[in-house]
């Protein structure tokens, strides 16, 4: 629900100043840092400064258009208007309970049945085309330029492709990679980049990049420019032929592709192009942009239930000192459902296994499992049931599964190996987030793009992937999981939540970690781990080992579960990419910080001056004093909040800290 105060604003902050043919128009944000420059001549293209440092140069935008007049080229205006917008947003879901939405926003319209609209907000800006007449259109492609005046240092991520593929065939991948801190000239050109990304700017500035409210459109990859220090928006095209994957054949693969990227009816809007902006890093740690620029949701989803899921798959169902054969049978997931009944935590998953594996029908369930009998086994220990379905079989019968498990009493759905960003694919991501709404139903999307602001037009949708999270650890034995971890706070996580599926019991220093896969083992300490809880945005929050290594462990588990999943104030205290950050975290009257650290010890003092007047206690889980050697040694105590508000906290390498800050 939206409280909206709307006026409009021909200020000082919006000024169209003609130019010969040239027409240019300066457009602020609110607080007047942020300058977005756009001309028009011929050609559009925009620039973006902060406190007069460049972000974003002269960069050209512009659709190409089948057998009709292109958008942006051959530009001629015919008129434009301005306002600004000062409202608050309630979210469903979120990491705050109310958002400012402040905004400047300019409108170009054109000649062809086009406009373009810019918007400079505080923390950054965007644009985005709107076509405006009835007829269909078909789009060949888009120019979405990224020109920056210097050979500036980038944090970007590659498609998980190998290079040996053509740039073509990178398009479907699993949106999970590494970030390379490089240089701009150091791109890697036989790979394609995934969104967002973010460029170093001066003065210790940044810019991410990325795209809000994809609803009907290719998500966007980036490349480097032909030349200069520019990258490139570069979109999959439509698919011409598919078929279905061998192997688990969950998945549907694309043989061969249109020579365009999207096609319309009518009339459409399409996606946001995203330039957020930050004074400092720990700035993009807590960026509202996405939420804000995404269709709002319609109708009541406060039957919308975030919480914990106790999840098999990561810790390969190896419970132990039990009297049956644990595996996907219904002895094993009681096993799941007791552990969760007894520590609060709200759902148990049925990861792969549960359907018959070579029928691709998810009404066909292997003999070992009765989920009518699960289901009112759990919703008699006040826990939920959540099943996980392969994208192919899934898509074929949306309606009808939905329909089916909804009246079982399923409370949701996890989603897998789409792996793709083409335009059905978006599409699909759509629909199926409405129809699981329509049947009451949660989705949590794996083996997918980034999130783009659906999650707050179908509020249902409570989480996403698109992150190169724990279970990677079962098998990549080269992996940096605790820089990446460090990392992901500012770049991926400003896009929206993660499925990132932390909670590892098992903890290994630098030098002790090897990647198992049946046994799998997490890097960095065990505090590291409890704070992900609170640092990772996840409302629907994965225990990702097993129940047996948990009630081995109830000092932490009781942690773990007790952490909220929704919020309402989110706060980032500190931080610099790939090395730390603080964030911290409100839920009703109690404040929830968690820390974490590279592969360096680190010293911090932290500033609670966000308290307010009070006497506060915390409860703390700290590194242990042998951490460093053993990285599941912690201390857990009970400390004041001085008076002064400055906490000063140290970390082990790998290492972490989480407090969980009470009034006296």
């Amino acid at each position: 629900m939206r409280k909206l105060f709307t006026f409009i604003a021909l200020s000082l902050n919006i000024i169209a100043l003609p130019l010969f043919a040239q027409k240019t128009f300066s457009l602020k944000s609110p607080d007047g840092k942020i300058e977005v420059a756009v001309a028009v001549d011929k050609t559009v293209s925009y620039s973006v400064k902060h406190d007069g440092d460049v972000m974003l140069g002269n960069s050209q935008i512009s659709l190409s258009i089948e057998n009709g007049a292109d958008f942006g080229l051959d530009a001629r205006l015919s008129g434009s208007a301005v306002k600004t917008v000062n409202q608050t947003i309630t979210p469903v879901i979120y990491k705050r309970s109310q958002i400012k939405d402040n905004y400047s926003e300019l409108t170009l319209k054109f000649k062809g049945a086009y406009n373009i609209i810019f918007r400079a907000y505080d923390d950054g800006a965007a644009y985005r085309f709107v076509y405006t007449a009835k007829k269909p259109i078909t789009v060949e492609n888009e120019q979405a330029e990224f020109n920056f005046p210097d050979n500036c240092m980038i944090f970007a991520s590659y498609a998980n492709k190998p290079e040996t593929l053509p740039l073509e065939e990178q398009y479907m991948n699993s949106f999970e990679q590494p970030y390379n801190h490089i240089l701009i000239s150091e791109w890697n050109r036989k790979r394609l980049g995934i969104t967002p990304f973010v460029a170093e700017r001066a003065n210790g500035k940044k810019v991410c990049i990325t795209e809000a409210d994809l609803l009907n459109y290719p998500g966007m990859f980036v490349y480097p420019g032909e030349k200069g220090n520019r990258l490139k928006g570069v979109f999959a095209p439509y698919p011409k032929e598919t078929e279905q994957s061998t192997g688990r054949g969950v998945s549907i693969l694309v043989k061969s592709r249109e020579k365009y990227i999207a096609k319309y009816d009518g009339a459409v809007t399409f996606p946001w192009r995203v330039i957020a902006v930050s004074a400092n890093d720990r700035e993009l740690a807590d960026n509202d942009m996405i939420y804000k620029l995404s269709t709002p949701e319609k109708g009541d989803f406060s039957w919308v239930k975030p919480g914990k899921v106790a999840w098999d798959w990561w810790n390969d169902w190896n419970i132990y000192g039990v009297d049956f054969k644990s595996g996907v049978n219904n002895e094993t997931y009681k096993y799941y459902i007791d552990f969760a009944s007894k520590f609060g935590i709200e759902y148990i998953i049925l990861d792969e296994g549960w359907a018959v594996s070579d029928k691709f029908d998810l009404l066909q369930i292997v003999p070992e499992i009765n989920i009518p009998e699960l289901i009112e086994y759990g919703k008699a220990k006040n826990v939920g049931i959540i099943l996980w379905a392969g994208y192919y079989p899934f898509q074929k019968d949306m309606e009808g599964i939905c329909k089916h498990y909804s009246e079982l009493g399923v409370k949701g759905f996890k989603v897998d190996f789409m792996d793709r960003d083409d335009q059905p694919m978006v599409d699909f991501h759509r629909r199926a987030a409405e129809i699981a709404a329509k049947y009451k139903l949660m989705i949590d999307f794996h083996g997918t793009y980034k999130p783009t602001g659906l999650h707050h037009t179908y509020p249902n949708l409570i989480n996403y992937e698109g992150v190169n999270g724990l279970e990677q650890l079962k098998w990549d034995a080269n992996l940096d999981q605790v820089t990446y971890d460090v990392t992901i706070p500012f770049i991926r996580q400003l896009a929206g939540p993660m499925d990132y599926t932390q909670g590892a019991m098992r903890n290994a220093t630098k030098d002790n970690y090897k990647s198992v896969y049946s046994e799998p083992i997490s890097q960095g300490t065990r505090c590291r781990q409890l704070a992900e809880y609170v640092i990772f945005e996840s409302p629907l929050s994965m225990l990702c080992d097993n129940p047996s290594n948990y009630l081995a462990e109830p000092e932490c588990t009781e942690f773990i579960a007790t952490v909220p999943t929704t919020w309402d104030n989110t706060i980032s205290l500190n931080g610099e990419i790939g090395k730390y950050v603080t964030i911290a975290r409100r839920k009703g009257d109690a404040w929830y910080i968690g820390s974490m650290t590279d592969w360096n010890a680190l010293n911090l003092r932290l500033d609670l001056s966000f308290l307010g007047e009070g006497e506060f206690r915390g409860e703390v889980f700290k590194d242990g004093i042998n951490a460093h050697r053993t990285a599941r040694d912690y201390k857990k105590e009970q400390i004041n909040i001085p008076v002064d508000r400055k906490l000063n906290i140290s970390m082990a390498p790998g290492g972490g800290y989480v407090i969980k800050i009470t009034r006296k």
